[in-house]
């Protein structure tokens, strides 16, 4: 926990841009851009709020599958994104951080990424961790064949494969476990986002559709957040006054 009263790291599923758009008639294009601008929203909110690490999962690797006119549609909004606000980011002390492969990416879009992470590298405010291109089965795989080939190649005994060895090879390797995770949309589902490090995430489902979140919708899952009794496999915090007390 910050000492604000924040969780450090916030994980959010944006989902709900094209319902969000459906449901006002309009293209799902404005649906994504809307979801931009809900996410300048919520990057304000979290520096404001003291959060450490806010990962956003903006593109799966699933979503290849959608219309290349979506895809194209897409990429083009994080172009944009990148161009318009790399810099007043930056400014503000924010350290982007981008989540996922890069095979399939535009060389622009791979210059994109690689020059947000470069210019912000040395930035000591919040982390904004991007998963674009992401998916998590495939990250855990990559993780099992770099230990695999480390220890085909002697420099690993298989003895020393442990639960922070692998982590260890995970894109995420440096950066904490959340502590929160939010779905907006109303789905209730991780859709291959982070599996490994949410092992002991809180996770709040919200019905709001993700171009309708704002300040009060973070704040009210983080006070949700702070009604739970996170035991990590251990006792409740009233089960453990109990034992102690019998």
């Amino acid at each position: 926990m910050t000492p604000a009263g924040a969780p450090a790291h916030v994980a959010i599923i944006m989902d709900g841009n094209g319902r969000w758009a459906s449901a006002r008639g309009l293209p799902r294009f404005e649906g994504h851009r809307r979801g931009v601008e809900a996410l300048r929203r919520t990057v304000r909110a979290s520096i404001d709020l003291g959060i450490r690490y806010l990962t956003v999962f903006s593109f799966s690797s699933e979503n290849w599958r959608r219309p290349p006119q979506e895809i194209g549609d897409l990429m083009g909004l994080l172009k944009r994104f990148i161009r318009n606000d790399l810099a007043q980011l930056h400014a503000s002390g924010v350290r982007v951080r981008i989540l996922g492969s890069r095979q399939r990416l535009s060389s622009e879009i791979d210059g994109l990424l690689t020059e947000a992470e470069n210019l912000t590298r040395d930035n000591t405010g919040l982390t904004l961790v991007v998963a674009f291109n992401y998916g998590s089965r495939a990250e855990i795989v990559q993780a099992a064949q770099r230990l695999a080939l480390e220890v085909a190649a002697g420099r690993l005994p298989p003895e020393a494969i442990t639960e922070e060895a692998f982590s260890a090879r995970l894109g995420t390797a440096d950066i904490p476990d959340p502590d929160l995770v939010i779905r907006t949309s109303g789905e209730m589902r991780l859709s291959n986002f982070l599996m490994w490090q949410s092992a002991y995430s809180e996770f709040v489902f919200t019905p709001c559709l993700w171009p309708d979140f704002d300040r009060p919708a973070l704040e009210a899952a983080i006070a949700e957040f702070h009604g739970r009794d996170r035991r990590y496999g251990g006792l409740s915090r009233a089960g453990a006054v109990s034992g102690a007390v019998s």
